[in-house]
């Protein structure tokens, strides 16, 4: 009988062996998966804009996810759309999972009607849906003004991000747009990892990148002793 229980001490043994060595790579990846950077600047330059808020406690949690209604929300502050001809139209676009009670219903309304972002089959909006970095950013080039690029020079703007091949194709020109102005943030090997959920962090960065590029050059200054050119 000790023997048995011996036996089947040992299989357990061995079996829980096999678990742990089967289930230690995966832990390893996720500890080693690379992770865009944001910096404290960033967030604090979005919320004294007002585009991004702190949560009740007082932190931002730049590691939580973006969801639709969230980016709904973003872009029509960040780029007034609530402001284009296209939203003055009468009526209300039927979205039947946004009621009108739902906290994010205008804004909602206002990227649709401005094609900024677009329902599902049966005008489904999904507004809890989380979005990718690929998604999220795309969407932001669409508000900003996607660049017409070249395939040609889509690739090669590109071609610097070691993961440019896993952006999805409807997503590369818009992409591209983002990182030939400078808004992107990548991780520690340049990569821009477009199918990583977006975060909070990700879309403050983008942000505040935006914001940098409005702010309005110095003027040239005028040198002491130097007359003024006069007009022509």
């Amino acid at each position: 009988m000790k023997t048995v229980i011996n036996m089947r001490n040992l299989l357990g043994t061995l079996s829980l062996v096999l678990l742990l060595q089967n289930l230690t790579p995966i832990v390893t990846a996720r500890a080693i998966e690379p992770s865009t950077r944001v910096d404290e600047a960033a967030i604090q330059k979005v919320i004294t804009a007002k585009l991004m808020t702190n949560s009740p406690d007082g932190n931002f949690y730049p590691e939580r996810l973006i969801n639709r209604a969230e980016l709904a929300t973003i872009l029509v502050k960040a780029f007034y759309l609530d402001k284009r001809e296209s939203v003055k139209q009468e009526g209300a676009i039927s979205v039947p999972d946004v009621p009108r009670s739902h906290w994010a219903f205008n804004d909602i309304q206002t990227v649709l009607k401005t094609d900024i972002m677009k329902g599902y089959r049966g005008n489904l909006f999904f507004p809890n849906q989380r979005v990718t970095r690929a998604e999220g950013i795309a969407i932001f080039a669409q508000a900003y003004g996607v660049f017409q690029f070249s395939d040609d020079s889509v690739n090669e703007i590109l071609a610097p991000h070691p993961d440019a091949a896993s952006i999805p194709t409807w997503a590369r020109r818009a992409i591209a747009t983002v990182v030939a102005e400078g808004f992107i943030n990548t991780d520690d090997q340049n990569n821009i990892a477009p199918l990583r959920p977006m975060t909070r962090g990700d879309m403050a960065y983008l942000l505040s990148q935006y914001l940098q590029r409005q702010q309005p050059l110095p003027e040239t200054p005028v040198v002491p002793g130097v007359p003024p050119r006069p007009e022509s």
